[in-house]
């Protein structure tokens, strides 16, 4: 299915900018295999080897980030990707997952340690990523890990006034990028007043729904792609629709829906905290994504570049969703009792990993 999605989805757009019809496909695919490795290979992972290695994607990713700023091409008026090795790279794909991962640990070890100044650490390490990420700029990925972050602080067990303080303070930040950030304000604009500007392909989005209907058109007969820059990264479920109908994205919709609230699930049945509050933390990160890019294509909220975990195409996007989904999978796996009562020993006499 996922493969599905993406051949019907790239070809035109391949074709529009003079390469193979098939080259975002075949990179697609390319890139499921290295994925596929790091999912299963994460999956295997104990919890401290998860607090290990996140620290060190975080370190590098922010690294990266930093690069991207100084180095890296200036594409639509931001700068968000790095070339290395021939291979380009979006730094902030693996620093998401990875950064869910430290905050968790930071709010886990709070409930342990009262008097650990978690909150404050935790903030630290929230502008320690935003920061680079509003100076690329890249609001998008920015809303993203403050929803996840913001959600992981209430699971947490903070003060309500925390809480009310940090939504006014994201509420006053993104009214400020409103003032000041002029395609900010295009997009917000235009998804209130629409003959306010150029809205092509949101309504080219909602037209292929309307073309679809329940059951599609068929494999390859459908005609938005053929005039949607972005078929096959940020709209690429509107493709869907068209051409496989209403019924298979309401089996994504329900897939994605699934793995979110199963991982919930089985992450509250842990009693391990950092387990609790990571495995949570991974899953709304995971759902949040996919409805940000399905709610975009059918204009329930502005436009933002957020692709559609595992479909649409973007090789840093599909490996830092595996290594996500990796981790979610080794925090909520059944462990035998010996395991479990081990780790609980560890611990309660180390706070580090």
């Amino acid at each position: 299915m996922l493969s599905r999605d993406s051949l019907a989805a790239s070809p035109p757009v391949a074709t529009r900018i003079g390469l193979d019809p098939f080259h975002f496909f075949n990179r697609h695919v390319l890139f499921l295999l290295p994925s596929f490795m790091v999912l299963v290979g994460v999956s295997f992972m104990s919890p401290r080897q998860i607090r290990r290695s996140a620290l060190i994607v975080f370190a590098i990713s922010i690294a990266l980030i930093v690069a991207t700023l100084l180095v890296g091409p200036e594409v639509k008026g931001s700068r968000r990707w790095i070339t290395l090795i021939g291979v380009n790279i979006q730094a902030s794909e693996s620093a998401k997952p990875a950064f869910v991962v430290m905050a968790a640990w930071l709010f886990a070890e709070s409930t342990r340690r009262p008097e650990m100044p978690a909150t404050s650490m935790a903030l630290v390490l929230l502008m320690t990523l935003v920061a680079p990420l509003v100076m690329e700029p890249d609001f998008g990925q920015t809303m993203l890990i403050l929803m996840a972050w913001g959600a992981l602080f209430f699971i947490a067990g903070m003060r309500m006034i925390w809480v009310l303080g940090l939504a006014g303070a994201a509420g006053a930040g993104l009214f400020g990028a409103f003032l000041l950030v002029p395609h900010v304000a295009g997009r917000i604009k235009r998804f209130v007043n629409p003959a306010s500007g150029d809205t092509f392909q949101v309504d080219t989005a909602m037209e292929a729904f309307w073309n679809g209907g329940w059951f599609g058109l068929g494999p390859g007969e459908g005609i938005a792609k053929r005039s949607l820059p972005d078929s096959h990264t940020d709209f690429v479920f509107a493709v869907a629709a068209e051409e496989f109908g209403i019924i298979l994205c309401l089996v994504l919709v329900a897939l994605f829906a699934f793995i979110v609230i199963r991982t919930l699930s089985r992450a509250y049945a842990t009693e391990d905290m950092f387990s609790r509050f990571a495995a949570s933390g991974l899953a709304i990160l995971f759902g949040v994504q996919a409805a940000i890019n399905m709610s975009v294509n059918l204009q329930l909220i502005p436009a933002k570049g957020m692709t559609l975990p595992f479909i649409s195409y973007g090789g840093s996007s599909i490996v830092s969703l595996a290594y996500g989904v990796g981790m979610m999978l080794a925090l909520t796996r059944l462990r035998p009792r010996t395991e479990v009562e081990s780790m609980s020993a560890a611990n309660g006499l180390r706070s580090y990993a």
